[in-house]
């Protein structure tokens, strides 16, 4: 009997199984392919464009540092590990040929930090075009605290790109039309700076490693073979936010929120306008603007 005569015989003694293998299969795959997402194809060019991303020295910052390095923009990367980002500046001066992209020290668990970042950029930079706050931590342990004394999620993730943005709208302003792009909605007036909040998707980055020691996944093999394989990688996340910063569609659009470079409907609480009024205002008070 042939080898495909075997594989035949053993299909039909066990045809339950094998369906049941055969559905789960080509659901995982549709799945798959539905977490990925759309990828962004504009072509736009930032020549002549400066733009900052924070939390570039690893996954999306890095590939969209690289992206935008590619249409021309001279790229800032706001990082706190200064060696591992000019390594990752190496690379990518490697891959794009004459890329304008340098390195500035920021620690978004650091007012002080954010402070000095923003008094560097203003005195020595004539334009920001593109601010991308990019940078963030997940599922921190309930210890852990910013050097201000925050709650670390909160701390880096809203009051960081807070304090940041407002220390740079200045500049922002006088290079309108600029875009910030965040993933907490700034409400900012029509000043010429146009605000875009955005879901990357489900990506494969650093942002994930207090979950992963703590255990929040059932086991490594469940981590690593069922749950990651379903995420996008760096590249595949970068597409929403690349979106934002450079389609020109989006030129006189502010204030919404995105996903799949797609507008869509944010969750229901970020709609609450007191609720937002409030949270500014409490904002303000503990980073010092008020």
């Amino acid at each position: 009997m042939s080898v495909f005569g075997v594989i035949q015989d053993v299909i039909n003694e066990n045809k339950f199984v094998f369906y049941l293998f055969f559905g789960f299969f080509i659901g995982f795959i549709a799945l798959r392919q539905y977490l990925y997402g759309t990828r962004y194809t504009g072509t736009a060019r930032l020549d002549d464009k400066t733009v900052i991303i924070t939390g570039a020295s690893s996954g999306i910052g890095k590939e969209v540092a690289k992206n935008l390095a590619k249409r021309g923009a001279k790229v800032i990367l706001a990082c706190r590990d200064l060696e591992k980002t000019n390594k990752v500046v190496y690379a990518i001066k490697r891959q794009v040929r004459d890329a304008k992209i340098g390195v500035k020290h920021l620690d978004l668990a650091s007012l002080k930090s954010i402070r000095q970042f923003a008094k560097d950029i203003n005195q020595n930079e004539e334009r920001l075009d593109i601010l991308i706050n990019n940078a963030g931590v997940f599922y921190c342990p309930d210890d852990l605290r910013t050097e201000d004394g925050f709650e670390m999620q909160f701390g880096v993730n809203h009051l960081g790109h807070f304090l940041l943005t407002n220390l740079l709208l200045d500049l922002l302003k006088k290079s309108a039309p600029s875009r910030v792009i965040t993933v907490s909605s700034n409400a900012h007036e029509s000043t010429g700076v146009t605000t875009y909040s955005l879901h990357p998707g489900v990506v494969r980055t650093n942002i994930s490693k207090y979950l992963r020691q703590q255990h929040f996944f059932s086991g490594p093999i469940i981590d690593l073979y069922l749950v990651l394989p379903l995420f996008k990688d760096s590249e595949q996340g970068t597409s929403t936010i690349i979106y934002c910063a450079v389609d020109e569609s989006l030129e006189k659009e502010s204030g919404n929120y995105y996903r799949e470079c797609l507008k869509t409907m944010p969750a229901k609480q970020a709609l609450d306008d007191g609720v937002a009024k409030k949270l500014w205002e409490l904002s303000e008070k503990m980073v010092g603007l008020t």
